[in-house]
């Protein structure tokens, strides 16, 4: 108990030279909110509601499926028309974009030549004539040492497609970096 008296004057000592004077602040703080003004922005102009009605009731609805006589007219409209074979297996670069394909080289003599076509995920895959690669069910129809001739087949937006000549050049070699 003697020792907890001198700690209990020396605290009393301390809170007593925490003197509240709060006038300064509170006058600053009246200065400042007489000098700005609060803005309040109006309410904004509440549109009035238009009713539109529906008026394609009487047509089909784009939930249910469609009769099965439009989809025999379309079938039968469509049916002559040139399209890939949907039961053809997919080929590895089926699923590559060509702009993610890059030739590096060939491989072969002169009557089988392969081309190494180089993928986005950095594998190297090798194609010869009519193997498919690309999103367009693009068929290889010439290798040679320079580039990669394939025949694609481009959706028409009428349901049937359309062949298209594309060519896939050999890359440029990477830059070697000097020190």
């Amino acid at each position: 108990m003697k020792r907890s008296l001198p700690v209990v004057c020396v605290s009393l000592l301390l809170l007593q030279g925490c003197y509240d004077d709060l006038t300064e602040i509170q006058q600053f703080m009246n200065t400042v909110k007489a000098s700005t003004p609060a803005k309040i922005p109006p309410l904004p102009e509440v549109k009035e509601f238009v009713h539109i009605s529906y008026k394609s009731a009487q047509s089909r609805s784009p939930f249910s499926a469609p009769r099965p006589e439009a989809v025999q007219e379309k079938y039968a409209q469509i049916q002559d028309c040139l399209s890939p074979d949907p039961a053809r297996r997919k080929e590895p670069l089926e699923k590559y974009a060509l702009d993610n394909l890059k030739m590096r080289g060939t491989l072969g003599d002169e009557n089988d030549i392969w081309a190494l076509v180089e993928a986005s995920d950095k594998t190297l895959h090798r194609i010869s004539k009519n193997n498919y690669i690309g999103l367009f069910h693009g068929r290889v129809i010439n290798v040679d040492p320079a580039q990669v001739e394939l025949l694609e087949l481009i959706p028409d937006g009428a349901g049937c497609w359309k062949e298209r000549t594309t060519v896939l050049p050999m890359a440029e070699p990477a830059a070697v970096a000097s020190k």
